[in-house]
């Protein structure tokens, strides 16, 4: 069977194998409460932002202050296509037939002139210094390298998350947010073997309900 995976139903495997395996084997959504808009307005504006420096040139603010030698990728029509996970470019795993697709955020050129992938964050506080991002982050960054170089592309061995917190409100009214760009680094083989081991539970026996997810708690309560 040839399944359809994304980064987002990775992280799902990680959070809850039973809840990923009806997902993708039976198609039971998890329950969900209004999605706040928030996060999908900034992710416009900032891409908006970004597109702006790619259309009439220069370097955002963003990479100046964090010294990352790249500037937005100028191929407009390639970057739209990454951005929608409907479209190419995919990646078929030969080993297991699946099919692992998802939209970018953005997509940058490198000195190089290889490709770094960017993901936007937004939150309500700061992230934690400890390391570069949570694990989610990062094997989304590294899944959408994983596509992107086995179509052909060359990246760089490092991805970028973007940052926005807020910062304060100034007397004006203006709300200032914080920006903080941090590297991830791209182990591509790690990637293939999420998207196996993720195929192989989806292959066998539907898996027991975790004590650690409310959803199976819920599930479990209700039948």
């Amino acid at each position: 069977m040839s399944y359809k995976l994304s980064p987002s139903r990775i992280n799902l495997f990680f959070e809850c194998k039973r809840c990923f395996w009806l997902r993708v084997n039976e198609k039971v959504k998890r329950p969900s409460g209004p999605f706040p808009s928030l996060p999908s307005g900034m992710d416009r504006e900032i891409k908006e932002h970004f597109d702006r420096f790619r259309s009439n040139g220069g370097t955002p603010p963003e990479l100046e202050e964090a010294d990352i030698d790249a500037e937005p990728l100028e191929d407009k029509e390639f970057l739209e296509k990454a951005r929608s996970w409907r479209s190419e470019p995919k990646w078929k795993d030969p080993e297991t037939g699946a099919v692992l697709r998802g939209g970018v955020d953005d997509l940058l050129r490198s000195e190089s002139g290889d490709i770094i992938v960017m993901d936007y964050k937004t939150r309500g506080y700061p992230p934690k210094q400890d390391n570069g991002a949570p694990d989610y982050y990062r094997r989304q960054v590294n899944l959408y390298n994983l596509i992107l170089r086995e179509n052909g592309y060359g990246t760089e061995d490092f991805g970028l998350i973007l940052y926005y917190y807020p910062d304060r409100v100034l007397e004006n009214g203006d709300f200032v947010f914080h920006r903080e760009l941090r590297r991830v680094e791209v182990d591509i083989e790690r990637s293939k073997g999420l998207v196996r081991n993720a195929v192989g539970v989806l292959d066998g026996d539907i898996p027991p309900h975790s004590g650690d997810c409310d959803f199976c708690g819920w599930n479990a309560a209700g039948r």
